[in-house]
């Protein structure tokens, strides 16, 4: 009877849990609860950006394929082997949500991989061109190509960054006293695998003069 009577009611219980939670979470991020999460978002929103710049890339392909095309018809292998690598590229992808799958992970770097030798042969093959080196709509297009390259450049290491950072909360004090309490699910994300120095866009310099 004595337990009945000091029962408190429904309202009051939902209240004294509200109180304790209003407590615990400024206790909570000042003890470095958010750096899992806040790490977790660094990273897919740097992914993300690989991604925009990768499909930046692929959206200038088929002009570029077509100009080439233009002057020098005869280079079809090279050709095919672009837009086969661009359909092959844009086939694999990896979202924000599926970074923690090495395995697909591999298989985008390798398909990007594909594209990026295929570009390097075709610009390699309009050295022998130089109608095709004068031409406005190319010239246009090989400013963009470069930026976009560079661009690409960035992000990957933008993410490769972010990546990092991202699976030291999960493995270090005293983050990793939250990654095995609140954040069991949590699995680090894959990343790049090649070194730094070979991840070069495709030379885009042709020296272009005017007739030359």
């Amino acid at each position: 009877m004595l337990v009945q009577r000091l029962a408190l009611p429904p309202i009051f219980r939902n209240l004294a849990a509200f109180l304790v939670m209003a407590v615990m979470l400024p206790l909570l991020a000042g003890c470095g609860y958010n750096t899992i999460p806040t790490a977790e978002e660094n990273a897919k929103a740097a992914w993300s950006e690989v991604l925009n710049q990768y499909q930046r890339r692929a959206d200038l392909i088929p002009n570029l394929v077509n100009t080439v095309k233009g002057y020098a018809a005869h280079e079809k292998d090279t050709l095919d082997a672009v837009v086969e690598a661009r359909a092959k590229a844009t086939q694999v992808t990896v979202t924000p949500e599926t970074l923690n799958n090495p395995e697909a992970f591999k298989k985008f770097q390798d398909s990007q991989a594909g594209l990026t030798s295929a570009l390097s042969r075709l610009l390699a093959v309009v050295e022998n061109y130089p109608d095709l080196k004068a031409n406005q709509n190319f010239l246009a297009l090989q400013a963009q190509l470069e930026g976009t390259e560079n661009r690409i450049t960035v992000a990957r290491r933008d993410y490769i960054q972010a990546v990092r950072e991202y699976n030291l909360t999960l493995r270090t004090f005293p983050s990793v006293i939250w990654a095995t309490l609140w954040f069991r699910g949590n699995q680090p994300f894959a990343n790049f695998t090649i070194e730094e120095d070979k991840m070069q866009p495709p030379k885009v310099d042709f020296g272009t003069q005017q007739g030359g």
